[in-house]
């Protein structure tokens, strides 16, 4: 008897989860984003931010653009800006998509509220926080990650040169 209740309870939680889920406009993943934790599967979770002196941060556009970069502070206390990358996203009715790249499994990016997502890629499992960051800010690493596109004949190069 216990065992059928847990069970009962198990699948009312993971029914109310669902429902909070799909409660959240897909509106609401606009704006700016930064890491609050990371966590490869079987190591210790990553703390973002001052402790750790690294974060990372995404930008979503309402008209689908797209901005990721790593964020670090160096030793001496410098901010270290490494563009990751820079293009579109879609985010329709819980199915997300950036780059072009097919869209996610619905349990690797899970919009729990307003202001949280968890993540996956492969075994990699991350939590974001929404944040108002200075516009200046926000401006500045997306030029970082714009910008950093490969002039077209280097970029063929490289392929010629680097994978053969």
């Amino acid at each position: 008897m216990k065992k059928v209740l847990f069970v009962m309870a198990m699948a009312l939680m993971g029914v109310l989860q669902v429902n909070a889920q799909t409660k959240v406009a897909d509106k609401e993943l606009i704006g700016t984003w930064i890491m609050e934790s990371m966590q490869f599967e079987g190591e210790k979770k990553v703390v973002c931010g001052k402790e750790s002196g690294y974060s990372q941060f995404k930008y979503y556009g309402a008209d689908g653009e797209y901005a990721c970069a790593e964020i670090a502070l160096s030793k001496a206390g410098k901010v270290v800006v490494m563009p990751h990358e820079y293009g579109t996203y879609t985010f329709k009715n819980g199915v997300y998509s950036e780059m072009g790249r097919p869209a996610v499994k619905p349990d690797e990016m899970v919009l729990v509220d307003k202001t949280t997502f968890k993540g996956k890629w492969k075994n990699h499992h991350d939590v974001w926080k929404k944040v108002a960051l200075p516009d200046k800010v926000v401006k500045h690493i997306v030029n970082c990650c714009k910008y950093k596109q490969t002039p077209t004949d280097i970029e063929q190069l490289i392929k010629q040169n680097m994978f053969k």
